[in-house]
């Protein structure tokens, strides 16, 4: 066994003889372990013992590791910067922790028995993925019509090499004069190995990259093929200048009226908007400098006309009509008006407003055409309301007042009847007058004031009122009416009520019957002594004919029909 380990030294030593299996790769991953194969197996081979070794760049070896098979013995090599990191399985297979980029070089596998020596080689790749790139040194805005950087892309930490990609919503940017500048730089850490990439962006921005989304990509190697990875997109506030200036009117309400207030409102389509503008006021020369608000308040009629506004440069006005309505109304006369009865009132009502509008007339709360007093009567009286409003003007309405109070003196009529039982009388009278005429009524002939009923209104200014009274004879009833403007009395003359006997008791019943067949007699006495009158006319009558012409036979007729009157008034009587 010694002389066949001493024999197999020796072969390594010379070398002449090699066996190669032929070149492999591993691809492993940063900070992972690295597992390499030796090749074929040992167990075949006879084997004595296995070494690991790399090549440096100037192709020389570096052992690294040995196992023997005899011993089943793995010892490794003082190599500083694998120290703690190598592991060797019985297979031979190599395995490197922790990855680095310096571990990327050419591994050997070196298998040696009694008559040979097989050699193994491996490329080792390492690669690391880089961090998610991201855009630094942003700008807080871009300015229309130059160039704009707009930022960094870096990723950090990656391996092997990589590239980055700008992109603007998703299309990507190449670079041309005047519009898109690129540059790109690459850094390596001396200490990892690890490449860290850098691309700039210079961007030529207009009105059309509002709210455009840039973003960049890295573009790197791994072992299962090309991998990209995005940066968070980001978006620029976009400066440019102002094009157009508007002017706007804000007011509480849709239309003005005088004593509202309002705002005028500059505007600019730049950005950043302009903060100071120039306002005119209707016929004024010179501008008002003011920030984009400009308010008006307890605005009046003749603040009607038209707004501009401009840049402080006075370039691009803006302007718009502003008409503040307004209502006025005129009555006359107003307020409390007294008048006398049979008077004549003109009454007008004129409005002045804004836009034209129509009276509305009322009287008590109910509407009434234009009123026209000729003959004032006492229904006249009254409050009457002239009102007129802006319909489409919110809250624009007038209104004006004319109470009429029509005055007159007293006048008074009375009336009676005699009531169905036959034991009273009623008198009525009816009064008017304004103020309301105060009314008493007394009999004259005793004065005797006496009691009527509660008035009646009949119209306005009318009343009605009733007494009644049983009188025992002829009476005389005086009625007055009295207001401030005068009085008036007027009389009504009342004949007694006939009241009948009072009845005797049953044992003067026989007294009764006899007196009551005295008057029947009388009654047809009277009624023949009338018929007989009648019968001595008509004689005469067919006695004194038209043909007769004697002058004293007329007269004699004539002093006839005197006697036979007054003997007709007798009989009557």
């Amino acid at each position: 066994m010694a002389a066949s380990t001493l024999l197999a030294v020796c072969v390594l030593s010379a070398a002449t003889f090699r066996t190669g299996f032929g070149l492999h790769t591993v691809n492993a991953i940063y900070g992972e372990t690295i597992d390499i194969p030796c090749g074929r197996s040992p167990e075949k081979l006879g084997l004595l013992f296995g070494k690991w070794k790399y090549e440096q760049p100037d192709g020389n070896a570096v052992f690294v590791a040995t196992r023997s098979a005899v011993k089943n013995k793995t010892s490794f090599d003082a190599v500083s910067e694998y120290n703690g990191r190598l592991d060797l399985s019985e297979n031979y297979t190599l395995s490197i922790s922790n990855a680095r980029i310096t571990d990327e070089k050419r591994f050997v596998c070196m298998l040696i028995t009694e008559e040979n020596v097989f050699e193994e080689t491996t490329l080792v790749k390492v690669f690391k993925p880089p961090s998610k790139p991201e855009i630094i040194n942003k700008p807080t805005f871009m300015e229309t019509g130059k160039l704009n950087i707009v930022g960094d892309c870096v990723a950090k930490d990656s391996y092997p090499d990589a590239n980055l990609t700008w992109y603007r919503n998703s299309l990507v940017l190449l670079p041309f004069d005047g519009g898109v500048s690129i540059e790109w730089v690459k850094e390596r850490n001396e200490t990892s190995g690890l490449l860290n990439i850098r691309s700039s962006l210079q961007y030529m921005s207009t009105k059309n990259d509002i709210d455009a989304q840039f973003s960049c990509a890295v573009t790197y190697n791994m072992p299962n093929g090309v991998a990209v990875m995005e940066s968070d997109p980001v978006v620029f506030d976009i400066y440019y200048p102002t094009e157009k200036v508007t002017i706007h009117v804000q007011s509480p309400k849709k239309t003005i009226k005088e004593g509202d207030n309002i705002t005028l409102k500059c505007i600019g389509n730049g950005n950043p908007p302009p903060q100071e503008f120039l306002f005119y006021l209707p016929g004024q020369e010179e501008g008002i400098r003011s920030s984009s608000a400009y308010i008006i308040t307890d605005i009046k009629r003749n603040a009607t006309g038209d707004y501009k506004c401009s840049l402080l440069n006075k370039v691009m006005i803006a302007s718009t009509m502003v008409t503040v309505h307004y209502l006025d109304l005129s009555l006359t006369p107003s307020g409390d008006i007294t008048k006398q009865i049979g008077d004549s009132l003109s009454v007008s009502c004129i409005p002045s407003a804004s836009k034209n509008v129509s009276v509305t007339w009322m009287k008590n709360q109910k509407i009434l055409t234009q009123p026209t007093f000729t003959n004032l009567q006492y229904r006249d009286s009254g409050v009457y309301e002239c009102e007129t409003s802006l319909l489409e003007v919110d809250g624009l309405r007038r209104k004006k007042t004319l109470k009429l109070t029509v005055e007159g003196k007293p006048r008074i009529k009375l009336s009676k009847k005699t009531n169905a039982d036959g034991k009273s009388k009623t008198i009525f009278y009816e009064v008017d007058g304004f103020p309301k005429p105060e009314v008493q009524c007394f009999s004259l002939g005793n004065g005797v004031y006496l009691n009527k009923t509660e008035e009646t209104m009949l119209s306005y200014g009318r009343y009605t009122a009733k007494i009644i009274i049983s009188p025992e004879e002829n009476v005389t009833i005086n009625c007055s009416a009295e207001n401030k403007l005068g009085k008036e009395t007027n009389y009504l003359n009342i004949s007694a009520i006939s009241i009948p006997e009072p009845v005797e008791p049953n044992d003067r019943s026989g007294e009764s019957n006899d007196h009551a067949k005295l008057i029947v007699g009388i009654v047809v006495g009277l009624l023949l002594a009338a018929l007989v009158a009648g019968l001595a006319y008509w004689i005469y009558i067919k006695r004194t004919s038209p043909s007769s012409k004697h002058v004293g036979k007329e007269l004699g007729n004539t002093e006839e029909n005197k006697k036979l009157e007054e003997n007709n008034h007798k009989s009557e009587a």
